[in-house]
């Protein structure tokens, strides 16, 4: 069995350590025998809509963004594409951003995104920033998924379900409740950490939604996650302002 990642932008979006999710997700699948192959796609590069199962873009800031943004419009067909047949896609913060409607940034600049996300973003008068949990459905694994957040924008929903409920933080704007976004098995969230780390079950996740295109339902062996379960109730418990749910 073989995973097949594109990583978008690396050298532009891999603020605080967002690659460091592509590293958790590699070790997970090799260590149930899953050969990784990573393919970098940059400024320019053709994406191949068949050719991923995984397709992974990190944030930045606005002048990177800007950067990018009018190369992912034009990469924006095959990202539906492949979306619509099923790969599955993790954007973190400034890539989540750039997948929406558009995000308008402080000086009024307007940066049209790809349109994956039925969202828009505007940038804020604030930053929003500090550690975060939040509730995700969808998880086998009962346990709240955490990260860092840290972003300027306020992101609305228009029609695109949320990736969860926040338990406390911020989210996507501060004020509904909602943080990140879904679409079929395409997710995007403003958590940072980097994000899969601290939550494996959300890792297992993804890369069940990633190898069931090609391979069908897929049963991943368990692993010994004792130290990050930990390291996630620490953290959530550290931060938690009253009592919650876990």
């Amino acid at each position: 069995m073989k995973l097949r990642l594109c990583h978008l932008y690396p050298e532009l979006l891999n603020l605080y350590g967002d690659r460091g999710n592509i590293l958790v997700l590699c070790r997970r699948a090799e260590w149930r025998g899953i050969a990784v192959e990573v393919t970098p796609v940059s400024l320019g590069d053709k994406l191949d809509p068949q050719g991923y199962d995984l397709i992974f873009l990190g944030g930045g800031p606005d002048q990177e963004q800007g950067v990018a943004s009018a190369d992912l419009l034009a990469k924006g067909p095959w990202l539906k594409e492949a979306v619509e047949a099923g790969v599955a896609l993790l954007a973190i913060c400034g890539g989540y951003q750039l997948l929406g409607e558009y995000y308008r940034t402080g000086s009024g600049e307007t940066l049209p995104g790809a349109g994956l996300f039925a969202a828009y973003t505007e940038a804020g008068t604030r930053r929003l920033k500090g550690n975060i949990a939040i509730q995700v459905e969808e998880l086998e694994v009962d346990r709240p998924v955490i990260g860092f957040e840290n972003h300027g924008g306020r992101t609305f929903l228009q029609g695109a379900r949320p990736l969860g409920r926040v338990i406390y933080g911020d989210g996507n704007n501060g004020s509904d409740g909602t943080e990140g976004a879904r679409y079929k098995n395409a997710v995007g969230t403003y958590l940072h950490g980097p994000l899969l780390s601290k939550n494996p079950h959300l890792a297992d996740y993804l890369l069940r939604l990633a190898l069931q295109r090609r391979h069908g339902e897929v049963e991943l062996p368990p692993l010994d996650d004792s130290l990050e379960f930990a390291v996630n109730e620490a953290v959530y418990r550290r931060f938690l302002p009253t009592k919650g749910k876990w």
